[in-house]
């Protein structure tokens, strides 16, 4: 794995704790901005070849 692949999926998998952690919390602004993150992350790995699987939060 390269760095790159290896940088995009530790930031997806931030990004999925961050979402998940404020969707607990309630956070619905916070929520919709690691939303937006993570569809952002997603774009970038398919652009760059990078499969990943969705996690539904």
């Amino acid at each position: 794995m390269d760095a790159f692949t290896t940088g995009i999926m530790q930031r997806i998998r931030n990004a999925e704790s961050d979402l998940n952690r404020a969707l607990e919390t309630g956070d619905e602004f916070l929520a919709e901005v690691e939303q937006a993150e993570l569809d952002d992350l997603h774009r970038l790995a398919a652009e760059h070849g990078v499969v990943v699987s969705r996690q539904v939060a």
